[in-house]
């Protein structure tokens, strides 16, 4: 019993031995392991350190339009009113021109139904004021005319008549010198005949002639001397008369030219009061053609922004908002201000549209799935209030091979993630670069890289 006890311990001690060692093998046989593990792993990460990676330059933004006329727009009436009837409802297609919404007149001053023909009315006054002031005027101008030809006629008159009187003077003149010569001349006869009378050789009787004759000389040179008088002061009242005539003229012709320029000036106010007149008639012919309010362009009412019938509006209010038919669309993404410098018309960008599936790689943009391939068209000059710069991205003409064209569904204002591709770096250089914060590398592909493109 003791014998059979001792070989049951014994056979216990081999077995917990056995275990131990076991144990032993599996956890050296454990540790190498994972060893293999970890050099396999740590071979595999090199590898992958040294694959291609593409870099990427993030933006998120919505869909839009390219075009700002594709964009939606707000439908504002011109003139103020009162709303009187809906044509259309919200999310109806409407064509340009169709009819919006039909306004009434609220201004006191259009309230006339007959303000047309008044205004047609007081045209046709003033038509007829600057008719009779250009009658005036073409008056006034044969007036002068036939003054001036009087004032030839009379001028022509009164210079022969002081030409006359000149002549007249100038015969009196030498008829005085005349008379003079004659005068000194009997005067000289006298004394050598007063002097022959002291010498005995003249009688007293030839003497008394001489004097009688003396006399009657003297009495031509006064009365040849008021002749000379009389005829100057007509050639003095034929020139008063000339300065006369002329001075009349001028007071005629200077009368008769500010009748000419009144008549002037009411034509010329009655021509600005039928131009405004005009423009009137005009603005309210326009006017009443804005009781209706259109539509611009193609489109579906998105939202009416005014409700209810006999609602007033204001001149310019927003009555409802207006998407266009067939808009062009664009993705509008913002990028940091650092990453701008890389980015260059035509650059290609991957995007995922809200509402569509899609699995994106970032560094193998080859790979993903349910994205979209675009061009960068526009990037502003300025940043926005964000800080960050926009981009407008279109769809890329023609469709690449193995892709699709953008979704028709797209609505504007949407949500948009997209990613601009720029060149390939290896994996260890894209972990070095955002480690440090660096941007994204401008430098040029590698040379392998062109000469397979160029294969």
């Amino acid at each position: 019993m003791a014998r059979h006890a001792h070989d049951l311990t014994r056979r216990m001690d081999w077995e917990e031995l056995g275990i131990l060692s076991e144990q032993q093998i599996l956890k050296t046989r454990s540790t190498r392991l994972l060893g293999r593990i970890m050099l396999i792993l740590l071979f595999l990460f090199m590898i992958v350190l040294f694959l291609p990676w593409r870099q990427t330059i993030p933006g998120r933004g919505t869909v839009t339009a390219l075009a700002p006329e594709d964009r939606p727009q707000t439908v504002q009436n011109q003139i103020g009113g009162r709303i009187e009837h809906w044509a259309v409802r919200e999310g109806q297609e409407v064509k340009m021109g169709d009819t919006i919404l039909v306004i009434s007149e609220t201004s006191q001053s259009y309230f006339d139904p007959q303000l047309p023909q008044r205004l047609q009315e007081q045209l046709r006054a003033k038509e007829g004021s600057e008719s009779a002031a250009a009658q005036k005027m073409e008056a006034t101008n044969a007036q002068i005319d036939a003054m001036t030809q009087g004032l030839k006629i009379q001028l022509t008159s009164a210079q022969n008549k002081v030409e006359q009187a000149i002549n007249y003077v100038q015969a009196d003149s030498a008829d005085l010198v005349a008379v003079q010569k004659f005068y000194e001349t009997s005067k000289a006869r006298l004394e050598r005949y007063e002097n022959g009378y002291k010498n005995g050789l003249f009688s007293l009787t030839d003497i008394e002639t001489r004097r009688l004759k003396l006399q009657e000389d003297n009495a031509k040179v006064v009365s040849q001397v008021n002749k000379l008088n009389t005829s100057q002061q007509s050639l003095q009242n034929a020139r008063i008369e000339l300065d006369n005539i002329a001075a009349k003229y001028r007071e005629s012709v200077a009368k008769a030219r500010s009748d000419l320029s009144s008549a002037l000036s009411s034509r010329v106010t009655a021509q600005g009061e039928i131009a405004k007149l005009r423009n009137e008639i005009s603005n309210i012919d326009i006017r009443r053609g804005l009781y209706v309010v259109r539509a611009p362009q193609n489109g579906f009412v998105v939202k009416t922004l005014k409700a209810g019938i006999g609602e007033n509006i204001k001149e310019g209010e927003s009555i409802a908002t207006l998407q266009p038919l067939r808009p062009r669309v664009a993705a509008e993404i913002y990028v940091d201000a650092m990453d701008v410098p890389l980015i260059l018309d035509k650059s290609d960008v991957r995007l995922q549209f809200e509402g569509w599936p899609s699995v994106q790689f970032a560094g193998w943009p080859s790979v993903a799935v349910g994205t979209f391939a675009g061009k960068v068209t526009v990037i502003d000059l300025v940043s926005s209030e964000n800080g960050k710069y926009r981009l407008l991205v279109t769809p890329t003409d023609p469709v690449p091979h193995n892709d699709e064209p953008w979704p028709k569904q797209l609505r504007q204002g949407s949500g948009v993630y997209g990613r601009v591709i720029l060149r390939p770096v290896p994996i260890w250089y894209e972990i070095w670069r955002l480690l440090n914060g660096f941007p994204p590398s401008l430098e040029s592909e590698p040379k392998k890289a062109d000469a397979g493109s160029e294969k």
